[in-house]
Order: structure tokens, then sequence, then C-alpha cells
């Protein structure tokens, strides 16, 4: 499995994994027609976001205390370290914020069981927990591994596109991309 860390359009960090983008896998047996339909609605978020948290999810899965992440080769591999320590350092931050104020709402939700119907609601916010629960843990497993950065010449080529701010390039750059990595829709990541 490879692991990228890369600038989008707007030159924020993302970080993401070669694996293409999968439903959550969570199987509840008496609230299968709820999950079922919180499934699909949680599948509704753009696709840059579950990247991210499916590459998070991803690191509790690995068993190797090494990870190899692919960035551009544009700063120093101390720079980045230290850039990539402040991105997971945020993430962190933003996940354990993003858990208590689900926490909290959790009993709300559950109140929408008397409205008729299934409680979507509930189911929903049941699944983006136990999403951020799981990127959460990567999070913290991912700064505990030891990390390798391997610069790629395709990734450097998109950063010096997006620093020209030719917007008609951007196309030619994220197909360099996908060819080099074999990663499809790497657009819906990197650009809009």
């Amino acid at each position: 499995m490879k692991f990228f860390l890369a600038r989008d359009y707007r030159h924020k960090f993302r970080f993401f994994s070669s694996e293409p983008l999968q439903q959550i896998k969570v199987e509840f047996s008496r609230l299968k027609k709820i999950l079922a339909a919180a499934r699909q609605k949680l599948m509704l978020l753009p696709p840059k976001i579950l990247r991210q948290e499916q590459a998070f999810e991803n690191i509790n899965r690995i068993k190797s205390n090494e990870i190899s992440i692919y960035f551009s080769g544009k700063d120093s591999e101390r720079k980045i370290r230290i850039l990539f320590f402040l991105f997971l350092q945020k993430q962190k931050t933003k996940h354990l914020f993003l858990l208590i104020i689900e926490t909290i709402l959790l009993p709300v939700s559950g109140l929408m069981a008397l409205i008729p119907g299934p409680n979507i609601f509930f189911g929903i916010l049941a699944l983006i927990i136990i999403t951020h629960w799981q990127a959460f843990r990567g999070i913290i497993r991912l700064g505990k591994k030891t990390l390798s950065f391997t610069s790629s010449v395709s990734l450097k080529e998109w950063e010096q596109t997006l620093a020209k701010k030719d917007p008609t390039a951007f196309p030619a750059a994220l197909k360099k991309i996908e060819q080099e990595f074999d990663l499809n829709d790497i657009q819906k990541i990197l650009y809009k």
C-alpha cells in the first residue's frame, strides 16, 4: 500500500493512499436497514475527505513499523517531516474535537427515534463517529511509526504546475500522477 502527501490546488496538504475509495465496513444485524441508508449518505461526502479518512484508517491494519510516504521533493526532507508532524497534530485535534461534538449529539439523535420510520440521523452519526474514531486511532499510530519519505517526480511537477497557477496544465500533471502510481480519480483529491 502506498501513501501520499501532496498539496491540492488550494495549497493544503492532502494525505491519501493508493487504495480505491471503498464503502465503510461496519455490520450490525439489528440496525442493518438504518446503517445501509446511512452508509449511502456517508458516501456522498467529497472524495478528498473520504480518501483521507480511509488512508488514516488503513494505518490501523499495517503491521510493519515502517511506512513510506511519497511527496513532491520540492521541500527538504527535514522540512517535510516538520510539516507532516504539524499536519498530523492538526488532524488529531480536528478529529478529537469532532468526536466530542458527535458524542454530545448522539443522545439527541436518539430522540429522533420517536419519529416513525428508520432513525437515519442516528445511523449517519454513528457511522461518522466510527469513521472518525478509526481515523483518530490511525493518526496516533502513524505518529508512532517510522516514516520514510520518498520524493516523486510527478508530484514535484504537480506542485510546480500549482506554483505557475495555470489551471489548463492541471489535467496533464494529474494524469502523470495517475500513471506513475496507478491511481484513479486523483483530480477528485488534488483538484476540484
